[in-house]
């Protein structure tokens, strides 16, 4: 049986300086992420489109849901199969291209986790298992781009 969720944020534009959208640089592109009780994400868009460096971007916030799921995924298929992971750190980039008219679209997300394991884990194996998070990770599958994953994996 299919299961359905559903997700619930709320995005609050707070960018209006005191004249609204009156003039295409004369508002601010700050906006507040939340959802359910949690911590607010302060965003804008990014510097290139006049938004403010110091906050999240949605594009910043695509690329970390890529990488969030798939190590999520990553560590439960390890735990399940015995390999036990000492430290995971992703190095994730996304291609987004501009085209003339403003629109764009992202190309590519790659991710590079830094994968350490216990000394007695498969290497092989967890190199492995990239690929079967990659088929179950939401985020990934959900995308109209490529998501590559290029891990580098070593025991302590």
């Amino acid at each position: 049986m299919t299961k359905q969720h559903r997700y619930h944020v709320r995005v609050t534009w707070t960018g209006n300086t005191g004249s609204g959208t009156a003039n295409y640089h004369g508002y601010s592109r700050d906006h507040e992420i939340l959802a359910g009780g949690k911590p607010v994400i302060l965003g804008s868009s990014d510097p290139v489109f006049r938004g403010d460096p110091t906050k999240w971007n949605p594009e910043e916030l695509l690329v970390a849901s890529v990488s969030t799921c798939h190590k999520l995924w990553y560590l439960s298929l390890c735990s399940r199969a015995g390999i036990v992971v000492i430290s995971y750190d992703d190095h994730a980039e996304g291609l987004m291209l501009e085209e003339p008219a403003g629109s764009g679209y992202f190309t590519a997300i790659v991710l590079r986790p830094v994968i350490e394991l216990a000394k007695n884990s498969n290497v092989e194996a967890a190199e492995e298992l990239h690929k079967k998070a990659h088929e179950m990770c939401f985020i990934a599958r959900s995308l109209n781009c490529s998501v590559e994953i290029e891990p580098t994996i070593t025991r302590i």
